[in-house]
């Protein structure tokens, strides 16, 4: 058996097919998950109005189970709301158009389940977005850059099509 890697589940497609892929590959993989909302509001808003939801973390569980991997998820609710939705609402209210994904996927996101990740001892961490990782050598990591297909891309780059950063 290959190394061991968290995939970061959605329970959408994406991250499901990373997650199938390598464990075909034989990559011991260990399915995680964040809860950024709190369950009253779950509960109440239309699942598709929202994402990260109790009812996607249901859905990542299944799959998880599906492919027979480990499943965890990982509260992260308090993070969210205070860095990403109070960001939100301030910056619209300063008439900005702010992209909360941007925000959650570099700190939340990324941030929180690495460190999950290598509390287990795991040193990677995948997911089903469609981007580019290449090499920094200047800071000595790999980083996220706009990917081949720019019609596809999600990395949030400046020059994404897809997921362009809009905040100011």
């Amino acid at each position: 058996m290959k190394e061991s890697v968290v995939v970061a589940m959605s329970g959408g497609v994406d991250s499901s097919a990373a997650a199938y892929l390598l464990k075909r590959e034989g990559y011991n993989v260990i399915g995680m998950t964040l809860k950024t909302w709190p369950k009253e509001l779950c509960d109440t808003v239309p699942k598709s109005q929202t994402c990260c939801s109790t009812r996607d973390i249901e859905d990542a569980r299944a799959v998880a189970a599906h492919l027979g991997i480990p499943f965890y998820v990982v509260e992260a609710s308090v993070p969210f709301k205070s860095q990403v939705m109070d960001y939100f609402v301030e910056s619209y209210s300063k008439g900005r158009t702010p992209n909360p994904c941007v925000v959650c996927n570099r700190k939340i996101k990324t941030g929180i389940l690495l460190e999950k990740a290598q509390a287990l001892g795991i040193e990677r961490l995948a997911t089903g977005h469609y981007a580019s990782v290449v090499w920094d050598e200047k800071r000595k990591r790999h980083a996220v850059r706009q990917a081949v297909d720019g019609n596809k891309d999600q990395s949030y780059g400046r020059r994404s099509s897809v997921g362009r950063a809009r905040d100011s």
